[in-house]
C-alpha cells in the first residue's frame, strides 16, 4: 500500500484504498446507493458547469457555520467539482443522504438540482450504477483527462477545465489528504441538528450549541422521509429513500403518497 493509499483508506475506507490499476489506482466504479451497507464517506458534486464559487460556500460553510472539519476538494476529470467528506464512523444511508440533502439545500439552493450530485461511499461492494462514485485520481475512459484531489488555493483555476491532462503526482494526492480529519460522531449529529429537520435555507452565519439542541436529534426514519419529501434532491435518490422506508405503516405518510405529483 503506497502513501496516497494508506490516506484514502483512513479516510474513506479500505474500498477507495484497495482499488488498483496503474500507477496504483483504477477506474472502477464503486459503492453504488443501492448497496447495503454503513456509509464511510459521502461526496457533493458541483457539474455542468464545474463553478467553483457556489462549492466554496458549502467548503467555507461547513467549516465556519457547523464546525467540521474541512473536506477534501477534487475535480472529477470531467465536468465537475467535488467535495469528499470523511467520517470516522460509519453512518446509516439515511443519515449520510440527509446531510448531503440538508447541505445542497442550505448552501446550494439557486442551483438547478440537476447539476448537483450527492454520492455514497459505502463499506460494502455492490454493482455497477448510475450513482456510483469513481476513484479519485483516475484517468476517465471517456476523454483520458485524470480527476484528481486539489488545494482550495487552485480550484477556481479547474472551473473551465475540471480535470488534468496528466496523471498526477501521487505523494503530492497524498500530501493534500493528510492534513484532512474526519468527521467525528457527535460533530457529524450536531451538524445534522443545526442543519435543521425540514431542509429549509438557514439565515446565514454559525449554528450556535443551543440552537443546535433546540431542533432536537432526527430519527433515521424522520431523515428518510426528509430526503423523500425535499424536491431538489435527485429523484434516484428520493425513490432509494422510499424504498428503504417500506413498510411504512402509516398510510398517510407512505412513500407511494409523498411521490406523487398530481
Amino acid at each position: 500500500m503506497n502513501r496516497l493509499q494508506r490516506e484514502l483508506h483512513r479516510l474513506y475506507g479500505p474500498q477507495v484504498a484497495a482499488i488498483e490499476g496503474p500507477l496504483g489506482l483504477g477506474l472502477d466504479a464503486v459503492h453504488p446507493i443501492d448497496t447495503p451497507g454503513p456509509v464511510r464517506a459521502m461526496v457533493l458534486e458541483l457539474a455542468r458547469p464545474a463553478n467553483w464559487a457556489p462549492l466554496s460556500a458549502v467548503w467555507q460553510g461547513v467549516q465556519t457555520d457547523l464546525d467540521l472539519p474541512a473536506p477534501a476538494i477534487a475535480v472529477n476529470g470531467s465536468d465537475g467539482c467535488q467535495l469528499w467528506f470523511s467520517l470516522q464512523q460509519a453512518e446509516p444511508v439515511a443519515r449520510a443522504l440527509a446531510f448531503l440533502g440538508a447541505l445542497q439545500s442550505r448552501y446550494l439552493g439557486d442551483i438547478a438540482p440537476a447539476r448537483v450530485g450527492l454520492r455514497l461511499v459505502l463499506d460494502a461492494v455492490g454493482q455497477a450504477h448510475p450513482g456510483h462514485v469513481r476513484p479519485v485520481p483516475a484517468a476517465q475512459p471517456e476523454s483520458g483527462f485524470w480527476s484528481a484531489f486539489v488545494a482550495s488555493d487552485l480550484a477556481a483555476l479547474f472551473t473551465d477545465e475540471p480535470w488534468l491532462d496528466v496523471p498526477p503526482n501521487l505523494d503530492g494526492q497524498a500530501q493534500l489528504l493528510a492534513p484532512l480529519k474526519p468527521i467525528t460522531p457527535l460533530a457529524f449529529e450536531a451538524a445534522l441538528r443545526c442543519l435543521g429537520p425540514a431542509f429549509a435555507p438557514a439565515t446565514a452565519g454559525r449554528c450556535e450549541p443551543a440552537a443546535a439542541q433546540a431542533l432536537g436529534a432526527l430519527e433515521p426514519r424522520q431523515f428518510l422521509f426528509e430526503v423523500l419529501n425535499n424536491p431538489s434532491v435527485d429523484m434516484a435518490l428520493r425513490v432509494q429513500a422510499a424504498i428503504a422506508l417500506l413498510p411504512v405503516g402509516d398510510p398517510a405518510h407512505s412513500p407511494a403518497q409523498a411521490l406523487r405529483t398530481d
